[in-house]
């Protein structure tokens, strides 16, 4: 079971504390949280919404994966401005008060409090009990050029493989090769226009969540998650020129699907950009379009 601490809430039970802003969890994050997990505690662990620009997982989503890699507790922070002028030693003090802490994990790189002053060799001051450096992990699949310096896995490493379109990269950061792992969307299915039911692509729509991240528009080969498994999925991300739409939002065809998925919680992974979105000139061109899309996803 998950815990969702906002507000003041303590945490009573003693348990290990990782700390850090958890905008999702990379392979950097699972490596804190496996050495976190070798005190037998229960484990708990910081969150950081509404921070600088988008984020890449979403309050709703992050709770999804930290619930799947076996968190206990979640305390969340929001991003105001009273929480950026917290000094380290402020930050500290009623952090501390909230959470009864065995030990502490946290990168070497790890920084805190008002203008970032706060650093692992503080913390140790103040901090209750044993604190444990971790090193940034770094991969050499990341890499541009053989021979090049290792790459840091980081959050903000991430959202520049999202923004630049190299969804391999990403997911290779955020373990893809384990449904759950990799980028994702996650969203209620809502009643849209039902244009693609009329051609033999029903679509699952999903509104854009506030403040997430996503991938740049066009339409991707990728898998959508429901409660009765998971579907190859052709996937849109933008608009719907063809049908005179041009409000941003999700469409997932899932291919082998049959039921209804109105009201129903999915989470969409795009693995492979197909084409940009487009102009058809009629339902039925876009209808033999997607039909090569179907066939490209299902080789």
């Amino acid at each position: 079971m998950l815990n969702i601490l906002q507000d003041g809430e303590k945490i009573d039970c003693p348990c290990t504390l990782v700390l850090g802003g958890f905008d999702g969890l990379h392979l950097g994050h699972r490596v804190l949280l496996d050495r976190a997990k070798q005190a037998g505690l229960p484990v708990a662990i910081t969150t950081i919404l509404n921070g600088k620009g988008c984020a890449l997982f979403s309050k709703a989503e992050r709770e999804f994966l930290f619930l799947r890699a076996g968190v206990d507790y979640v305390l969340e922070f929001v991003f105001t401005d009273q929480f950026k002028d917290l000094t380290a030693e402020t930050f500290c003090k009623d952090l501390f008060s909230r959470v009864n802490a065995k030990k502490i994990v946290c990168g070497e790189d790890f920084r805190f409090g008002r203008g970032a002053l706060g650093t692992p060799a503080l913390l140790k001051t103040l901090a209750p009990c044993p604190v444990e450096t971790v090193p940034p992990v770094c991969s050499d699949y990341l890499s541009s050029a053989e021979g090049a310096p290792l790459k840091k896995i980081s959050t903000s490493a991430c959202k520049e493989h999202l923004f630049r379109g190299e969804l391999d990269l990403l997911n290779a950061c955020l373990e893809s090769e384990d449904l759950g792992g990799g980028y994702f969307v996650q969203g209620e299915v809502e009643h849209g226009r039902e244009e693609g039911r009329k051609y033999g692509f029903p679509t699952a729509n999903l509104s854009v969540p506030a403040g997430k991240l996503l991938p740049l528009d066009g339409v991707y080969g990728g898998l959508t998650a429901t409660e009765t498994g998971n579907f190859p999925s052709i996937v849109n991300f933008g608009s719907r020129p063809t049908f005179g739409v041009f409000e941003r939002k999700i469409e997932a065809h899932l291919i082998g699907f049959s039921g209804d998925l109105y009201g129903k919680t999915v989470r969409v992974y795009p693995t492979k950009f197909l084409r940009p979105i487009e102009r058809f000139s009629s339902p039925e061109e876009l209808q033999r379009q997607l039909q090569r899309d179907k066939e490209c996803i299902c080789k």
